[in-house]
């Protein structure tokens, strides 16, 4: 009987999930707030997108901290970090996962990462850019440029594609000479 009742509630979820993954280039990025952490800690102030206008943001959803897949995908992030990112200059990279801040923290100390991940335990932000999944999130990239716009979108991100890398720094490149 428990099985019925979760398969109901699953597809009660469908709809909801269904409108959020019609994201396209050219949509205007949904707004939130998060909390955000770096290898130093919880940052005091949240995350506000519409507070980073200006500068090109980069939603990379993952299903789960030190997991083989997502420590490939971040490691490759602060690997190339100057080149894909420009070294934090004028862009933000943002790892958003379901994790709790203890943990996000701890694996960003650990991995020396140099750049912000989300908690997202409720899954707002995961919901609002159709990455959620029944228990963690779906391995998803946005590109938001300096207007607020989705610039680019992959989904899913290739973590374990060269391609996928060249091609996510040509994307932010573009986004950011858009203004």
């Amino acid at each position: 009987m428990s099985r019925v009742l979760v398969a109901i509630q699953l597809l009660a979820c469908a709809p909801t999930l269904a409108v959020a993954q019609a994201l396209k280039v050219g949509d205007v990025a949904p707004e939130f707030t998060v909390t955000t952490v770096t290898a130093r800690g919880v940052e005091s102030t949240p995350f506000r997108l519409s507070e980073h206008r200006g500068e090109t943001v980069i939603l990379a959803f993952f299903p789960k901290a030190r997991t083989s897949g997502c420590t490939t995908q971040m490691e490759a992030y602060r690997d190339r970090y100057t080149e894909l990112f420009h070294g934090g200059a004028k862009v933000t990279l943002i790892g958003v996962s379901t994790d709790d801040t203890r943990a996000l923290v701890g694996w960003a100390q650990e991995k020396q990462f140099p750049f912000r991940f989300a908690s997202d335990g409720n899954k707002a932000v995961g919901k609002a850019y159709g990455a959620n999944s029944i228990l963690w999130h779906k391995r998803h990239l946005y590109v938001i440029d300096p207007a607020g716009t989705i610039a680019y979108i992959a989904t899913p991100f290739r973590q374990m594609s060269e391609d996928a890398y060249a091609e996510l720094g040509r994307q932010v490149a573009s986004a950011g000479s858009a203004k």
